[in-house]
């Protein structure tokens, strides 16, 4: 019960992080929120690891793949928060929840495993439901839905070399290693699109490190208490504060299309979650 309470919790934080980032996004350029939200989760994360782990925190044995582990998240938090600057945030998340979907499809070629005919099933049936949200042709295409599932496309890849890393490293050093190379990386590029910044702005970046860190504070927690599989169904959960958040802050409520679509991607998802969690028999 721990573990699916904390899971919850995490779900139920993060998407504060992203009503933060949209609030911000009418003036600060995407990639400029998206430099702060790695550099307040690093300023906050380390002092909680510090005090609270620091016998645990061991160096990693696959520097590669941390790299490419932070590398991915950085590109699909790019994408995500340019998304939810032009698109509501449900419907970004919505079209972001691929990402199991992609991790099935990709897992045969990069993690070896088996995936039989009912699950390639599930994961058509998913883009399906992303269609079903997007409708190209009956609706205009823009750049900001693309963007959403390319979200959910690096997403899946960071799934990908997690699963490859949760038997080596450490869940904390990994997620220290993620902060850092996103800070990193986006610092290079940031002062092209820099803008000074009012103190209410700072403010506003640093609760929203504040909520990224406490989101994956929690899923750290929940990770103690069962295996990710088991909790992979209750990352759906977020949709909830999101839509809540949406619609008090922004006045965005999903469309019937969204919510549908939403549907079939949900439970293709957890239909894959099951069969990956009961057997390993396609």
């Amino acid at each position: 019960m721990k573990a699916i309470s904390y899971n919850l919790l995490a779900w139920a934080i993060l998407p504060f992080m992203d009503a933060v980032a949209k609030y911000l996004s009418s003036d600060i350029s995407f990639f400029q929120i998206t430099w702060a939200r790695y550099f307040f989760t690093v300023f906050f994360t380390l002092p909680l690891m510090f005090f609270f782990f620091r016998k645990k925190l061991t160096w990693t044995t696959h520097p590669k793949l941390q790299f490419f582990r932070g590398l991915t998240l950085f590109f699909a938090n790019i994408l995500f928060f340019y998304s939810i600057s032009i698109i509501s945030m449900a419907k970004a998340l919505t079209l972001a929840f691929i990402a199991p979907l992609i991790t099935t499809a990709l897992s045969p070629f990069f993690l070896g495993e088996r995936v039989g005919f009912r699950r390639w099933s599930a994961v058509l049936v998913g883009f399906l439901g992303s269609l079903i949200v997007i409708r190209p042709g009956i609706i205009e295409l823009n750049l900001a839905s693309i963007a959403a599932l390319g979200t959910g496309f690096f997403y899946g890849i960071y799934l990908i070399i997690t699963r490859k890393l949760h038997t080596s490293d450490s869940p904390l050093l990994t997620l220290l290693l993620t902060g850092v190379v996103g800070v990193i990386i986006a610092s290079f590029f940031v002062p092209f699109v820099w803008i000074n910044l009012t103190i209410n702005q700072w403010l506003l970046l640093g609760l929203m490190g504040v909520f990224a860190c406490l989101g994956h504070f929690f899923l750290i927690l929940s990770l103690k208490y069962a295996d990710a599989s088991k909790l992979a169904p209750f990352g759906y959960f977020e949709i909830v504060t999101n839509v809540i958040l949406g619609y008090h802050f922004f006045s965005d409520f999903p469309h019937y299309w969204t919510w549908l679509g939403f549907l079939v991607i949900v439970s293709s998802g957890i239909y894959i979650s099951v069969r990956e969690r009961v057997n390993y028999i396609p």
